[in-house]
Order: structure tokens, then C-alpha cells, then sequence
């Protein structure tokens, strides 16, 4: 079943009008749909330093990971600016690449978004190497957009603004592929879809602010051979770069609390 669904998915990049549509349909009903839940909440910084995106060109969009949605609120708010781009979000294969509501799942909330899987049993740790390899293959193709976490994993510490230790698997991506990197910081999205979409449509929900970075300086890194080592201190970096950008929404936090109405946020 795995393999089916894998291959099914893969196959969906091929130019072509499948993959004309699940661009259209990301665009123009994912985002749709992910900004009427979340449209009296977001607030954005820092949008400004978000160079033209072109289509023709990838973009791995790095943010910290505090909830399961950071990447889609983030993408579908890039897609809303005119973003074109087909995104790819890697997952865990448990439910989505291994059960058939699963699939259905990927296929009419992202769009097939999800992709490719991760494995988290000890026994498959090789099979990530290989979709670490597919997100490379997707980038360096052009016209595809990358959400990854550097923490590697969901941080549910009670600090937000301190940021798990960086995994190498998000510097080989990027060190491999070259695509230029969007850093970012998230924070005030839940976990729970019930009680965000009536904190939403209700205005009771907390603030889900949204810090976005200068694309991030590698060129030193970059310019080594890859490896273990390098990859990581991509990885650090980005942490950093993710960590700095969580002092400005933590800023930015505090003046939302202080003032009716904010210039300085970009309207979504």
C-alpha cells in the first residue's frame, strides 16, 4: 500500500495536467480555505524581505515547529501573496502513506501536500536517506516549494522561543540542492482544528503571529564539500537565524497587546 501511494504521488510532479490541477487546487482552495480559519488571527512581520518568488526557481521555506500547521497557515499565506509554486511538506508515513483514509486524508486537505514520507521505525532509518534524495530531486527541478522544520521534530517544551537542537537532514537538503532558503518564525497556532477555527471565527483565539527573515546567507557553507558536518552547521545556522526571528515575534507579541491598530503588520 505504501509503495502504491508513494508511487501515485510521485508520479502527480510529472508536467502535465494532474499536476496542473493539485497546483491550482492548492492555490486557490487550500489557501483559501486555511485563511478563512485563521484570517482574525495571523499577523505578519517582516514580509518585506521576502525577495520576488520566481516560479521557475525552488525555495525551502524553514520554520521552527511548535504545531502540526505551521507550514500549511505559512504556505497558504505565500500562495495569497501569488505564490505558483507546487508545495511539498515531508510527513510521517504512519496513517497518510499507510492506510487508505490516510491517503484520502493527503489528497483532499493538502492536496498531496504531504510528501514524500519519513519512517520512524529503527529498521527503515535507510528509507529517509531516499526521501531526503526525492525533496532534492523536486528542488533542483524548479517550481517546487519546501517547508521543513531544522528541529527535526515537533517541540512541545514550554518555552517556544527555545528552539530543539538542529538535525543535519534539513542542511543536506538544502546543501544539495541549492535552493534559496525562506527562514521564518510561527508562534500561537494549536493542535487541536476545533478549538483554532472557533478562536478564529469567534476572536477569541491567541494571535498567531508570523515573522519572516532575510533568505538565508550560505554561500560560505555552500561552498564546501558536502557532508555530516556541514550539513549540520547549515542546520545551526538556520536554528539561529529562526531562534533571532523569534525575538522579533515576541516583540511584536507584546505590541499587539498594546495597540488597536498596527501599521507595521502586514495585512494577510
Amino acid at each position: 500500500m505504501e509503495r502504491l501511494y508513494i508511487r501515485m504521488v510521485r508520479e502527480s510532479f510529472e508536467p502535465g495536467r494532474l499536476d496542473t490541477a493539485i497546483r491550482w487546487c492548492q492555490r486557490s482552495v487550500g489557501a483559501r480555505w486555511i485563511h478563512f480559519a485563521n484570517r482574525h488571527l495571523l499577523h505578519v512581520v517582516g514580509y518585506e524581505r521576502v525577495p520576488p518568488l520566481d516560479p521557475a526557481k525552488s525555495y525551502v521555506l524553514a520554520s521552527n515547529h511548535r504545531s502540526f500547521f505551521d507550514l500549511y497557515v505559512t504556505g497558504a499565506f505565500l500562495m495569497r501573496q501569488g505564490l505558483h509554486h507546487r508545495m511539498v511538506f515531508p510527513v510521517r508515513s504512519n496513517f497518510f502513506y499507510d492506510s487508505a483514509l490516510g491517503f484520502l486524508v493527503n489528497g483532499s486537505m493538502s492536496f498531496f501536500a504531504m510528501y514524500p514520507p519519513l519512517f520512524r521505525e529503527r529498521s527503515r532509518q535507510s528509507l529517509n536517506l531516499a526521501s531526503l534524495q526525492e525533496v532534492v530531486r523536486l528542488l533542483q527541478r524548479g517550481g517546487t516549494l519546501t517547508g521543513v522544520h531544522p528541529e527535526g521534530t515537533r517541540n512541545q517544551g514550554p518555552d517556544p522561543y527555545t528552539l530543539l537542537p538542529a538535525q543535519s537532514g534539513v542542511g543536506r537538503i538544502i546543501h544539495q540542492s541549492r535552493a534559496t532558503v525562506l527562514p521564518l518564525f510561527i508562534n500561537g497556532l494549536g493542535n487541536n482544528l476545533v478549538r483554532q477555527f472557533s478562536g478564529n471565527f469567534l476572536r477569541t483565539g491567541s494571535p498567531v503571529v508570523l515573522v519572516f527573515g532575510e533568505p538565508l546567507a550560505l554561500d560560505d557553507l555552500l561552498a564546501q564539500p558536502g557532508g555530516t558536518r556541514v550539513y549540520k552547521q547549515v542546520s545551526e545556522r538556520l536554528v539561529t537565524t529562526i531562534t533571532a526571528l523569534g525575538q522579533e515575534e515576541r516583540a511584536a507579541r507584546a505590541r499587539l497587546g498594546r495597540e488597536s491598530s498596527a501599521e507595521w503588520i502586514h495585512d494577510p
